[in-house]
């Protein structure tokens, strides 16, 4: 069982050693002492919405908060902090199930690109957009453009873009895709929070008619309840907490190995080469 999957942690000091990876349990000496170190901040981004009768509204959420904090806790040569999680997203595709809340286009990128502001005017000039949402991922690279015009550098990462081959090669029904409350959404709960899977109430939809696989490789809409009656996409029948934690743990590996890279990288800055003077 990994150590904290909630939004906001439960008190890291109290279960390990008086430390916390928590942005909002830091004290100030901490984050002066953290400056002092090429500190790497991990921004958790996901969504608060359906994902079908089975599951929690925060799936997504819950899955970036978890792997944030298991790896801070896994590096212990230099800070990684968690910043704050970004619990609401794009999902506006999803208002037709009940429990969804989103964000407007416009609303979501002024939050984020703001959050980023305030990290990097703190002086934590590694940041890393963790996100859990498909809605948030393309609107994620985007802010991470918007804000290098302001010499402000993200890293925006998806963390299922980490761990491919284990969605490619260990899928019972939903190779390749994460899905949406299907095979490997439902798996990461099993394995992160078991108790919040109601297993008597999986349901496995088929698609609706539309676009033909040809041209779903590159192109298609976002109204997911439209394609299913239920709003899941996947088969959840498959699930199991051992994929789960196949799955998390390959993303985990990559991230730490990410978070060290970027540990060693100079900061970034358009002026660096010339290329962006006023």
């Amino acid at each position: 069982m990994v150590s904290d999957s909630s939004v906001f942690g439960r008190g890291q000091r109290e279960s390990n050693d008086g430390k916390t990876p928590h942005w909002q349990e830091m004290w100030r000496h901490e984050f002066l002492e953290a400056l002092e170190h090429d500190p790497v901040v991990i921004v958790p981004v996901g969504s608060v919405e359906q994902h079908g009768p089975h599951c929690p509204m925060d799936v997504d959420i819950s899955h970036t908060q978890a792997l944030a904090v298991d790896t801070a806790r896994a590096i212990d040569e230099f800070p990684v902090i968690v910043a704050p999680p970004v619990w609401s997203g794009l999902t506006h595709y999803n208002m037709g199930e009940v429990g969804t809340i989103t964000l407007s286009v416009e609303t979501f990128i002024a939050y984020v690109s703001e959050i980023c502001r305030s990290i990097w005017a703190n002086g934590f000039h590694r940041i890393i957009l963790l996100n859990g949402h498909g809605g948030n991922r393309d609107i994620q690279r985007v802010i991470s453009i918007k804000l290098a015009e302001e010499d402000i550098w993200v890293l925006p990462i998806t963390y299922w873009d980490m761990a491919q081959d284990v969605l490619d090669d260990e899928a019972d029904t939903d190779p390749g895709f994460i899905g949406h409350g299907g095979e490997w959404e439902t798996s990461l709960q099993l394995h992160l929070r078991p108790s919040l899977i109601d297993t008597e109430k999986l349901v496995a939809d088929p698609e609706r008619p539309g676009f033909s696989p040809e041209i779903l490789r590159f192109t298609g809409f976002p109204e997911r309840r439209k394609e299913r009656e239920h709003g899941v996409h996947g088969n959840p029948y498959t699930a199991s907490a051992e994929k789960g934690e196949r799955l998390f743990n390959a993303a985990k590996e990559m991230l730490i190995e990410v978070c060290r890279e970027y540990h060693e990288q100079p900061v970034r800055g358009y002026r660096e080469f010339g290329s962006h003077c006023p």
